[in-house]
């Protein structure tokens, strides 16, 4: 088996290299020289931003909706555990298979659905096909459950073995679940946009989880801590007094499971200097995430709020457990949950997808259409059209236009998505005529850093920080405001202020400009003063990696704003029922809206390595991205 191992990652190095050098050759003979040009499409002449983003992620998008719809058995109730999500790379595989690219598959080939998909006539014997094809999928896991869990162990024990001996911390560490990265992820986002957004929200949502202790885990952790220090410091002096001690049977084995156990009991001890306020770390994570749910507002020092975060920023330790349990569970879920939902999986490919000349089938939702696909409590209310059933839960649509709009400043919307992202700005600039000037929120930055996080205020989180922080230095009267005001300035107020002061990144930026990039005003360029940037700062950043940084803070003041409006909406029209569409028998998931978030961390901090399945997700990520058929 290990040898079959090694053999099987040597064949995926191979041909990872030759995908990579026809990647090369296509940059080189298709783009980078004029008159190789290659046409990537024989129905249209060019294709727009959005088609090309429809074609890289033409299955991602489909996946986003589904569990943006409640489609996919992934979250469960069980006795003692309580509410659980299980997504594992294995379940993920097997999904794909069913539904993507296996042998009959809902897709034919990799841009256009089944024929018999598309008729409603055909929709319940084409679900009895699809349901007994994910029982037989099932019984073929159950069959090979031995060998790939023997799989999955010898992957787990050559991946992570040395990195535990060497940084037994590790396991401690969080990572996005995969689970979290569906579901926090905007339609038509790229791989790379995703983990540079996620990778932000990092250090906060670590500060977050570890705000929380547990007093009775905090006293066994220190007596654990203790008296296996004690043996191993008794241990360590006696080798030192008299190297024959090592020749002892097991000691050395004994010495190294003492040193495990106390540094993952000290992981358990917090830090009794720091003073942690839950619900400031909790925004500083949205302001990147962009989603969240509405009842965690006012909630964040609730032990349920951290659970369900914890759904979505999972430890490595329990992230490598499911994937170990994931060949038994995994023909559970394929024999048990997932046929119940056959029906209403056909019916959702055939309500939401749509043809697009030169790029093929492609999910409606990814089409950023307000008027099919809006949501009216996210301040599209008379723009769309969409039924229950039609609409993206969580101000998906609406979040993913803006983030789409930042991101490609040349991009045409629709008329529809035209219209809401115009009526967007008017408000913007509505909200910023009844707020301080952006200079003097800014101004404010590094008092407001110094309150909401031990870090240095340095644009672009500068700006976040400003802008969060405003609200409690009103209240509080560390700083004054204008009288000509009727109140002290909101949270949505400063934000409106600043992305005012800022270049708009929606409508009324002039487009087709090559100088025209996100956060960059073709007639006013970036200052010092309106990013709180130092001499150094300046030096050491590219344009690119400027703007870059600048679309980002954006984008996030963006989500402070729309959800602070959602939640005033929420407030006005009081506690009620909400309708939302859901599958059959289907758990409802946290209703997530967009950040309304602190200022972000000072830098990107990515997750600690650790080597395994996280590798084999970003090599499945580069393999989608390269794929544009």
């Amino acid at each position: 088996m290990a040898a079959v191992f090694w053999l099987y990652r040597l064949v995926k190095v191979l041909c990872s290299l030759l995908s990579y050098w026809e990647i090369r050759t296509f940059y080189i003979k298709a783009l980078n020289i004029p008159s190789r040009r290659q046409q990537m499409c024989v129905h249209k002449k060019e294709l727009t931003e959005l088609d090309i983003y429809h074609r890289i992620l033409r299955f991602k998008n489909y996946t986003v909706a589904m569990v943006n719809k409640s489609l996919l058995p992934v979250r469960f109730h069980l006795p003692l555990l309580g509410p659980v999500v299980f997504l594992t790379q294995g379940l993920k595989y097997n999904l794909e298979l069913l539904l993507f690219w296996g042998p009959g598959s809902l897709f034919q080939n990799k841009w256009s659905l089944r024929p018999q998909c598309k008729r409603v006539g055909a929709r319940r014997e084409l679900a009895r096909r699809l349901a007994r094809a994910m029982v037989l999928l099932g019984l073929a896991n159950l069959l090979l459950c031995p060998c790939v869990l023997v799989w999955q162990l010898l992957y787990a024990f050559f991946s992570y073995a040395e990195v535990i001996k060497r940084e037994p911390g590790s396991l401690g560490a969080r990572r996005w679940s995969l689970y979290g990265r569906h579901y926090l992820r905007h339609f038509n986002e790229l791989n790379h946009e995703l983990q540079a957004r996620l990778s932000r929200g990092y250090k906060p949502a670590t500060k977050y989880m570890n705000s929380f202790t547990s007093p009775l885990l905090t006293v066994l952790a220190k007596n654990i801590g203790f008296f296996a220090g004690s043996i191993l410091a008794v241990l360590i002096v006696l080798t030192v007094y008299d190297e024959d001690v090592l020749t002892v049977q097991h000691i050395l084995t004994a010495i190294t499971l003492l040193g495990l156990v106390v540094t993952l009991a000290r992981s358990f001890i917090p830090d009794e200097h720091t003073v942690w306020c839950p619900e400031q770390l909790l925004q500083r994570v949205l302001a990147h995430v962009h989603y969240m749910p509405d009842h965690w507002q006012g909630n964040a020092s609730r032990s349920e709020t951290r659970s369900e975060m914890a759904q979505l920023f999972q430890y490595k330790a329990v992230f490598i457990l499911e994937e170990l349990l994931s060949p038994i569970l995994t023909p559970l879920i394929l024999i048990f949950a997932l046929p119940g939902r056959a029906l209403d999986i056909v019916d959702f490919f055939r309500n939401f997808t749509v043809e697009v000349v030169g790029v093929g089938d492609i999910c409606s939702f990814a089409q950023l259409d307000v008027r099919n696909h809006g949501n009216p409590q996210w301040l599209s209310a008379g723009q769309t059209e969409a039924s229950v059933y039609q609409q993206a839960e969580n101000g998906k649509t609406e979040l993913s236009l803006m983030h789409f709009a930042i991101t490609n400043p040349r991009w045409q919307p629709p008329p529809p998505s035209e219209l809401f992202l115009s009526q967007l700005k008017e408000k913007v600039q509505q909200d910023a005529a009844a707020a301080p000037p952006a200079q003097r929120i800014l101004a404010e930055g590094p008092l407001g850093a110094s309150l909401l996080s031990e870090d240095s205020a340095v644009a672009p989180d500068g700006l976040l920080a400003s802008v969060l922080a405003r609200p409690i230095l009103s209240a509080s009267g560390l700083v004054s405001w204008d009288r000509r005001f009727a109140q002290p300035c909101s949270t949505a107020s400063a934000a409106a202020s600043v992305l005012a002061s800022l270049a708009s990144p929606l409508p009324g930026r002039a487009r087709g400009t090559s100088a025209e990039s996100p956060g960059c005003h073709s007639d006013r360029p970036l200052t010092e003063e309106s990013l709180l940037l130092s001499e150094s700062r300046l030096r050491s950043l590219s344009r690119s990696a400027l703007l870059s940084e600048v679309a980002s803070a954006e984008m996030s003041l963006h989500a402070i704003y729309l959800h602070e409006l959602h939640q005033q909406q929420q407030q006005q029209q009081g506690p009620g029922p909400q309708t939302v569409w859901v599958a059959a028998g289907a758990p409802k998931p946290p209703s997530v809206t967009a950040g309304s978030a602190a200022r972000a961390s000072q830098a990107q901090h990515r997750e600690m390595p650790l080597g395994g399945w996280a590798e084999e997700e970003e090599e499945e990520e580069e393999e989608e991205e390269q794929t544009t058929g």
